[in-house]
């Protein structure tokens, strides 16, 4: 059970929170602390946090939650925000995002994505190695956090990823701030698919951090094209992608990876649960923290299934394929009692032209991030999930897994990462209203019942009711290391 709430009863308490000191190693967390945060006074927000639900005021001050109060709290320096009728979550964490850049960047880029991230309450993000070039080495990744240092409004973490030969770079990674290695066991961009029996063994025996796996069988994948191609040509119907990318070679892959994992005692991370068949592999008898092996479930594998191929074609082409809809109840099951620890996108943008060529050609992956949560507020609205649970498996849950530092909860101490929503605030997903660079959503026409009204990151409000303040950036996450 999540421990109990950290409350301050009244104002004149406050001197009695300790300022909570954070690392500052990477320059760009240093500078971010040194610049002057304002600090606001949430008042009786309806605050959605630890399997409570309880209206409250909340002060952030120096970036930080300085009191969670459900006595009201009077802060003569605060700008004052009435939350009456909102309910208050932390930020969303995204462990599994493709921002496209470097390299890509006709599609997404680190600044597009990540305010379209925060636009849709994701305060932090973990983005994936396959950029052009692909992150598999020291300095390659590290371009990367510079980059994000510079444009990103959102907090950030990015994997480092694999090849059949570069083991050496793997462990050189600083698993105090980098959030995990990533394995393709599926086909890639560039040399990222790791096929090599004797570079896996290496890789699960010796890397010490979290291990992340897209788990498909690749030469079963390709067996299956080559059976299509030789029907249909380039022009396959998109409704045979889960018979493509079969659930045979997700379960293949998948319980060679949790059995290596087993083996060696591995930090073992499967992404993008797509089938019934798969959850077996997965254990709810331990707490989060105790687990070696963890899923994770996206966001287009608990909305859509396969029906939804004849209406949306290539737009909902993801790797793993969307499945039936046996496979998405059984994935809601399992993120309902733990075999499933966190919901995730594995946002993914291509530009429109991209995804409207012939099958073969259309690539997979689609733009999520914009409006995970409100996607999951409204299957909890539909009585699906709690708004606790919403919470528990977008913002604690994450920052659990990952043993991510200050981050994840809405606690004094800890980093003021927290959207503001209006649960009762209907609109229509258009063209009009996306932030994605791809300027398309496989929600598009989709009426949702929650809005984003503001989020902050570390206590920055970056957005309020659809007008960004970029004059803060993200910070770069650091991890507890036993």
């Amino acid at each position: 059970m999540p421990a109990e709430l950290p409350e301050i009863k009244t104002a004149a308490e406050k001197h009695k929170i300790k300022p909570v000191a954070e690392p500052v190693e990477a320059t760009d967390n240093a500078i971010h602390e040194s610049m002057t945060h304002a600090t606001y006074l949430i008042q009786r927000a309806t605050v959605v946090n630890e399997g409570r639900t309880f209206e409250a005021d909340v002060l952030v001050r120096d970036g930080k939650i300085e009191a969670v109060s459900e006595t009201p709290l009077s802060v003569n320096d605060a700008q004052v925000i009435d939350a009456l009728g909102l309910h208050l979550f932390p930020g969303v964490i995204d462990d599994q995002v493709h921002f496209r850049e470097p390299g890509l960047t006709h599609k997404g880029d680190l600044y597009t994505e990540a305010k379209s991230a925060v636009a849709g309450g994701v305060t932090t993000y973990m983005e994936m190695p396959n950029t052009v070039p692909s992150a598999v080495t020291q300095e390659l990744l590290e371009q990367k956090y510079q980059r994000a240092a510079e444009v990103s409004l959102a907090n950030y973490s990015f994997y480092i990823g694999t090849t059949n030969t570069n083991i050496d770079e793997l462990l050189k990674t600083d698993p105090a701030t980098v959030c995990g290695v990533k394995i393709f066991l599926g086909s890639s961009t560039g040399d990222m698919l790791v096929d090599n029996e004797e570079a896996l063994e290496r890789i699960f025996s010796e890397v010490k951090m979290l291990i992340a796996v897209h788990a498909e069988d690749d030469p079963m994948i390709k067996q299956n094209m080559a059976a299509y191609k030789e029907q249909y040509g380039d022009d396959i119907p998109a409704k045979f992608h889960p018979l493509i990318r079969s659930r045979e070679a997700c379960y293949a892959s998948s319980s060679k990876a949790v059995a290596r994992a087993k083996k060696y005692g591995t930090r073992l991370h499967v992404l993008h649960i797509s089938t019934a068949e798969e959850l077996a592999l997965f254990d709810n008898t331990k707490p989060l923290r105790e687990k070696n092996i963890t899923a994770e479930a996206c966001v287009h594998h608990l909305w859509f299934a396969a029906e939804d191929y004849d209406t949306k074609g290539n737009y909902i082409k993801w790797n793993p394929a969307v499945k039936n809809a046996a496979d998405r109840e059984a994935i809601w099951l399992a993120v309902l009692d733990n075999r499933i620890d966190v919901i995730a996108t594995d946002h993914a943008p291509h530009t429109i032209e991209e995804k409207e060529q012939p099958y073969t050609k259309a690539p997979s992956g689609g733009p999520l991030i914009q409006h995970t949560l409100v996607a999951m507020l409204e299957t909890a609205r539909n009585g699906r999930i709690s708004l606790e649970r919403v919470a528990e498996k977008m913002c604690h849950a994450p920052a659990e897994l990952f043993r991510i530092e200050k981050r994840g909860y809405i606690r004094p101490g800890y980093w003021a990462d927290l959207v503001l929503v209006n649960l009762n605030a209907p609109w229509t997903v258009e063209k009009s209203n996306l932030h994605y660079k791809c300027g398309w959503s496989p929600f598009e026409g989709t009426t949702f019942h929650s809005r984003i009204e503001k989020t902050f990151v570390s206590g920055h409000l970056v957005y309020n009711s659809g007008a960004f303040d970029e004059t803060k950036k993200g910070m770069r996450l650091r991890f507890e290391v036993k």
